[in-house]
């Protein structure tokens, strides 16, 4: 069976996961750093990178943070497998095709991003002059930070997601408040998808700072997944609200919005569109009715299974707040005491939002 081919981004996580702090290459290219000295580290599928590379020394070594200092010393690149753990070759000539465009200057750096680009491999270019790794990954460029000023870049990206988090969960209750008041509008549901799908973003942009410090970036982890705890029942608004139409499901929908850029997202029509409910939300001036999940899974942490069986069996949140017990019992999957906490739950919870409506 053929190997899975990574994508792009799978391949950059890898390769920041590879020279993160903590790492034997990690240490050798500080060692490298330290020393003054440049270096060419190529790290992927063997066959490609021996084809476009000629002479040096052939090896099988382990790799240590003391052999890669060693080996930097020498003019040629060094070729390690693709899993980093062993040095193929030291001192090798790189010979990537001249026509692949690079916008470096530097000889070292152009043949690193041709390299990289060509094989589909990993490339450090340990600069001499400028004392700065840059390291290609396919067709991405990344110049690595300093432990620092990575870990301030991180703090200040978790930051401005505890803002982004405050403004999502202020529409969140807002959406709750009109869903049991019976008063969703499509701005108001367009209005909490964007602020969702902004904290997600952010988020993302976080992640590759955490791999990139390795063992450094253990707390900004720990504080990424606490903020972002709440945002699998805030995507739920998409499974209460999306118009289902023939051949389109959730994740189409999820896609949709996922695909949408940076400053169309800005814009509400985009979300709307993406929901199926046409560009111009300001002409749409009917109520919508929640299907309920967003807020059923907020309920005593219902199973899915249930969550799915009452919105089947009844269709909105209306339904279900106002449905008598008896009703609730016929759910499959529900008895009488689950029914009972279910309309307790609900009533408590829109009481609770009601009440703050008034304040």
């Amino acid at each position: 069976m053929a190997a899975k081919t990574k994508s792009t981004d799978e391949a950059f996580r890898e390769a920041l996961q590879m020279i993160a702090p903590g790492t034997i290459i990690r240490e050798g290219i500080s060692a490298i750093l330290q020393s003054g000295t440049g270096a060419l580290i190529c790290i992927g599928p063997m066959k490609k990178l021996a084809s476009l590379s000629e002479g040096g020394v052939q090896l099988d070594e382990r790799v240590t943070p003391q052999l890669l200092y060693e080996l930097a010393k020498m003019d040629g690149a060094i070729i390690l497998t693709p899993k980093g753990d062993r040095i193929l070759y030291a001192n090798r000539f790189l010979k990537p095709d001249a026509n692949i465009h690079s916008e470096e200057t530097g000889t070292r750096h152009r043949t690193a991003q041709r390299l990289a680009n060509q094989a589909k491999a990993m490339v450090i270019a340990v600069s001499q002059r400028r004392s700065a790794v840059t390291v290609y990954v396919h067709e991405i460029r990344h110049v690595m930070d300093e432990i620092p000023s990575l870990v301030n870049k991180g703090m200040q990206a978790i930051q401005t997601l505890e803002k982004y988090m405050t403004v999502l969960q202020q529409a969140m209750t807002e959406l709750t408040t009109r869903e049991f008041q019976d008063i969703v509008t499509i701005f108001d549901v367009c209005r909490a998808i964007q602020r969702t799908e902004m904290v997600v973003r952010i988020a993302k942009e976080i992640e590759p700072i955490i791999v990139e410090l390795g063992t450094e970036g253990r707390l900004i982890e720990l504080q990424l997944e606490e903020l972002m705890q709440p945002i699998e029942q805030c995507q739920l608004v998409v499974k209460d609200y999306y118009s289902t139409k023939s051949g389109v499901n959730l994740d189409t929908v999820m896609d949709r919005i996922r695909q949408i850029s940076q400053e169309d997202l800005l814009n509400l029509e985009s979300i709307s569109h993406a929901l199926g409910f046409g560009s111009n939300i300001r002409a749409v001036d009917t109520y919508l009715a929640p299907r309920g999940y967003r807020v059923l899974a907020a309920t005593h942490r219902l199973p899915n299974a249930i969550i799915e069986n009452l919105v089947q069996r009844f269709g909105t949140l209306q339904m279900i707040v106002r449905a008598p017990k008896d009703d609730l019992v016929e759910v499959d999957g529900i008895g009488e005491v689950l029914a009972e906490r279910v309309r307790v739950s609900l009533e408590l919870l829109r009481n609770q939002h009601v009440q703050r409506s008034r304040m």
